[in-house]
């Protein structure tokens, strides 16, 4: 191991999470208030204790509300979920919205039945929005990139470093003929020398995703870096790193630049050096 690598491996981030980094509220408060109404009519099952005959009567006045009944059981309706029913066969999870008896079998066959019955839930839009809150945790991978993307942009800003997000393979005809491994870059910057073509990253949990990326961009760069006009420059940052050392020490072996927040600054000093200049 060499002892740059070394360096880089012990300056990388604990986390890159601030508080508003674990739920997204705004989204979630968005999220209900497109069902709302329907949920608010599904109100009407609670506490009844003949529920076949609450469904039918409501079924009969609007049967669309049935439609949110898969997010009571925290799924999504774009997942398209599969379950095997009660003839052994495998059928959608939303077949089962579609008449009144199909919907008295989900009701029981999940447990919302007793739920319903039995007053567990006093109103299904606060038992949705909980709902919504732990889905969002899905969704907190896709956070901390972008958290990586801001606080790069913001040392760039703070530098004085002119660049340009979310940047096109195609606004780069140069390139093209080596693949289209990636097709848009987090950030571009130029100088009077060359076009570095960048993307930032933060991991904060562990699995094959590492070995993936590591491999993905160790292809890209030595693809890209080809051309004597341009180069990959690779921003990533998070100790997860060192559950998957080997493959990041290949991947720092053959990415002439690679950064981590605490060695940023390195590259803008190359930066000021060549001067950057705008596109």
């Amino acid at each position: 191991m060499s002892e740059q690598f070394k360096l880089f491996l012990s300056l990388l981030s604990e986390t890159n999470a601030t508080l508003d980094y674990f739920t997204d509220f705004k989204k979630i408060t968005s999220n209900i208030n497109k069902i709302s109404i329907k949920l608010h009519q599904l109100n009407y099952l609670i506490g009844k204790k003949d529920l076949k005959q609450a469904v039918n009567e409501l079924y009969e006045e609007n049967k669309g509300v049935f439609q949110v009944l898969d997010v009571l059981i925290a799924v999504r309706k774009k997942d398209k979920k599969k379950v095997i029913n009660n003839e052994g066969k495998i059928v959608l999870l939303e077949t089962y919205f579609e008449s009144a008896e199909k919907i008295l079998e989900y009701i029981k066959d999940t447990g919302l039945a007793e739920v319903f019955k039995n007053c567990k839930i006093a109103n299904l839009v606060d038992y949705v929005f909980g709902i919504e809150v732990g889905l969002d945790t899905n969704a907190r991978k896709n956070r901390g990139g972008d958290k990586m993307e801001k606080a790069v942009a913001l040392i760039f800003d703070n530098a004085k470093i002119f660049h340009k997000k979310q940047v096109n393979i195609t606004d780069f005809p140069e390139i093209l003929s080596l693949g289209e491994d990636l097709k848009c870059f987090d950030f571009a910057i130029k100088t009077k020398r060359k076009t570095y073509l960048i993307e930032a990253n933060f991991y904060n949990s562990t699995g094959s995703k590492l070995n993936e990326t590591a491999r993905s961009y160790s292809d890209v760069a030595s693809k890209i870096n080809q051309c004597n006009n341009f180069e990959f420059v690779w921003i990533t940052d998070g100790q997860v790193w060192r559950s998957a050392a080997n493959k990041l020490q290949e991947a720092f072996s053959v990415i002439p630049s690679m950064y981590n927040l605490a060695t940023l600054h390195l590259f803008i000093e190359k930066l000021n050096k060549e001067k950057t200049v705008s596109f």
